[in-house]
């Protein structure tokens, strides 16, 4: 069975290759020895597969390929290699075209396909008190005006600074001087 992006073949592929990774997270605790390994699931399968179009509709295919590519919306796809993976839709990650000589309508392209996987919708949010977004948005007011007293305050203390700051020289001189 050739493999079938969006309803059309992909003629002559010559090599296709599937990569899949596990996404994972590592821990290292504070004085401890090792670290700890978080699972976060699989990431995309990526598909790569290269071919040759050398027919009349080898245009034609490269076209569609690029339009695809710069719509970045999922297609179907099916393969040999792919059926024990499970992936049913693809977005066209990379895209390479060279044409080559000796024939006209003789092109080789590389394409680099990731498994589309549905985004989960969003969590219900009715259970949620949505009284609690007004609170949190009058205590950050409090926090703000807070904030400008704290800089009238600061503001404040410039008058004393002169006399302070001679009031601490004078107990420094004083504390050295009684040989503490």
């Amino acid at each position: 069975m050739r493999p079938m992006l969006s309803g059309y073949e992909l003629p002559q592929v010559q090599e296709l290759r599937t990569a899949d990774l596990r996404a994972l997270a590592e821990h290292k605790p504070p004085g401890k020895d090792g670290s700890l390994l978080q699972n976060l699931g699989r990431a995309p399968t990526a598909v790569t597969l290269w071919g040759m179009a050398s027919d009349r509709q080898a245009l034609e295919l490269l076209d569609q390929l690029k339009k695809d590519l710069r719509t970045g919306v999922a297609l179907p796809f099916t393969a040999d290699i792919t059926t024990d993976t499970e992936i049913e839709q693809v977005v066209l990650d990379d895209l390479q075209l060279r044409q080559l000589a000796g024939r006209p309508d003789r092109y080789a392209y590389a394409l680099t396909l990731r498994e589309y996987i549905e985004p989960v919708e969003p969590a219900e949010l009715s259970g949620l008190d949505l009284g609690l977004l007004e609170d949190a948005a009058g205590l950050l007011d409090d926090v703000l005006g807070g904030l400008e007293l704290a800089q009238a305050f600061a503001s404040g203390l410039e008058r004393f600074v002169g006399s302070l700051t001679g009031l601490l020289g004078r107990l420094t001189e004083g504390a050295d001087n009684t040989g503490g």
